[in-house]
């Protein structure tokens, strides 16, 4: 099982700059390419200061010239804020900067509020549609002059330019989660990415189980890889209470999650306050207590103990998640502890 690291920018007031928060990102990033790590992923999310990326290739390109060996993944595009033609020429040309280091992850869409500003409105739940139709077009744009008449999007002859330098194609990728979006997947060729979120590894399993069932069902395609996605955290073996802060820096992530994702607040210059701790009163997910056992929370030992389920359950990748509100330092012990005491386990 190989190692990948889920990271944005994230800013929750204004004492640190955008700058300060980019040179962050690229130290974290740095550690974990030297560490063995096989990819950064990096999503797409706009006016949220909590999650800062309103285009991953700009940014996975400044990194391509700070790198040499990471893979370099937008995950994921959001496929009704993109045209065909805009995906297969700035993924292509973020291979060509990269010498072919390109992944590519789509996803629906979650934020109804993104949707409001970007899509004209139309529903989140909507976004399928323009996924399942992206994704051959993107394929048939790299490999040379393609017309298209969807649903979505119709436009005359074109191409990709530049083409990308990995062929036939560059990796892809679909966030999935329902039986119907493993199937689309697997039948398609991509890779799949699936996140338990706030649930327990009975999850895992359970995404597991519909991935197997995709592939099943598809034995024309060759078996794609599975990548699981995990708020991951490791403490020290000496710091018996060093999994508190860590749960309740997610919990405040998902809480913050959960304001965005309502969509009844207007926010204020890309900040919204997390949701109130007391609107999860019947709602043990969101306690700390809870976290501690969902989200990849440990020290060194545990954490390895845990990744060797995931492993023995056939799990491809696992992306260290390292969105959590904390402070930079805390992210970068973190990761640290990470590389030194649990990547060489699994080598």
């Amino acid at each position: 099982m190989r190692f990948s690291l889920f990271v944005h920018m994230e800013r929750w007031d204004e004492h640190v700059s955008h700058r300060e928060l980019f040179e962050n990102l690229t130290e974290l990033v740095l550690m974990a390419e030297a560490g063995g790590f096989s990819t950064v992923w990096i999503g797409e999310h706009h006016a949220m200061e909590y999650t800062i990326s309103p285009n991953p290739i700009p940014l996975l390109a400044g990194l391509a010239a700070r790198t040499s060996t990471i893979r370099l993944g937008a995950g994921t595009l959001v496929a009704p804020f993109w045209n065909p033609i805009r995906v297969a020429g700035e993924c292509a040309l973020l291979d060509v900067i990269s010498n072919g280091r390109m992944e590519v992850g789509l996803a629906r869409g979650a934020y109804q509020f993104e949707f409001d500003r970007l899509a004209g409105g139309i529903p989140a739940t909507d976004g399928g549609k323009h996924l399942r139709e992206l994704v051959p077009a993107v394929r048939a744009l790299w490999q040379g002059d393609y017309a298209h008449d969807g649903e979505i999007w119709q436009f005359p002859t074109s191409t990709s330019v530049p083409k990308p330098v990995q062929r036939p194609n560059p990796p892809m990728w679909i966030a999935a989660r329902d039986p119907a979006s493993h199937d689309f997947a697997v039948g398609s060729g991509c890779n799949v990415m699936v996140t338990p979120l706030m649930k327990g590894d009975e999850e895992v399993v359970d995404l597991k189980r519909k991935f197997d069932d995709a592939v099943a069902g598809h034995p024309e395609v060759p078996r794609p890889d599975l990548m699981v996605l995990r708020h991951t955290h490791v403490h020290a073996e000496d710091d018996p209470e060093g999994w508190r802060p860590a749960a309740a820096a997610i919990s405040k992530f998902y809480r913050t999650f959960d304001a965005w994702f309502g969509n009844r607040t207007t926010p204020v210059n890309g900040f919204l306050d997390p949701s109130p701790e007391s609107k999860f009163a019947e709602r043990p997910e969101f306690a700390p207590e809870s976290l501690r056992r969902t989200a990849m929370i440990g020290t060194p030992g545990e954490i390895v103990e845990r990744l060797r389920r995931y492993e023995d359950l056939g799990v491809d990748e696992f992306s260290f998640w390292c969105d959590n509100s904390l402070p930079h330092e805390e992210k970068r012990k973190s990761l640290e502890l990470f590389v030194k005491e649990v990547v060489p386990a699994f080598r």
